[in-house]
């Protein structure tokens, strides 16, 4: 085992990070990850930034109750970047640690990411108002749309859950 900062290989901070693992790790599956993940998780940011944005303008003037629903977007953000970055930042603490790794570990994690990013697909459209349904949606299109809007959030946390248990059950 050896002392990642005594090589000069460590990282420091989430940009850091994804460089770090996508040098580390020999499953190609993963370095796939964590180019969609990087790209993904930037454009989401700037969503999320300019929806802020966006209602902070919109809310000027606005009582204090009105303006509350700023705080809950900083937690929907949380709930989609974390578990869009935690394999990167799992397999990277894991191989700058010098656990013994295999390209498995690194390659069930980049499937429990890319799993994610399909049930945030899935989330969105159980959640899509009647009104802007598609007519020929398909077989799976038309169930997802018959679920209950609530049920949009269901897909999301157990895809995120499941990243976290791929983790644990592998160490």
């Amino acid at each position: 085992m050896t002392d990642a900062a005594t090589t000069g290989d460590d990282y420091s901070g989430l940009l850091g990070a994804f460089r770090y693992s996508f040098r580390a790790s020999d499953s190609r599956t993963f370095r796939l990850y964590v180019l969609v993940s990087f790209v993904l998780g930037f454009l989401f940011a700037l969503i999320f930034l300019f929806a802020l944005i966006f209602w902070f303008v919109e809310t000027l003037g606005h009582s204090a109750f009105d303006t509350s629903s700023n705080a809950f977007l900083g937690v929907v953000a949380l709930f989609v970047l974390g578990p869009l970055f935690a394999p990167v930042l799992f397999v990277a603490r894991r191989h700058r640690r010098g656990e013994a790794t295999v390209s498995t570990y690194d390659t069930l994690l980049a499937l429990g990411g890319f799993l994610f990013l399909g049930s945030l697909y899935a989330g969105l459209i159980i959640t899509v108002p009647p009104e802007y349904q598609s007519a020929n949606a398909g077989a799976i299109g038309s169930f997802l749309y018959s679920l209950p809007q609530l049920f949009g959030l269901v897909p999301p946390l157990v895809s995120g859950l499941l990243i976290f248990v791929l983790h644990r059950a592998a160490r």
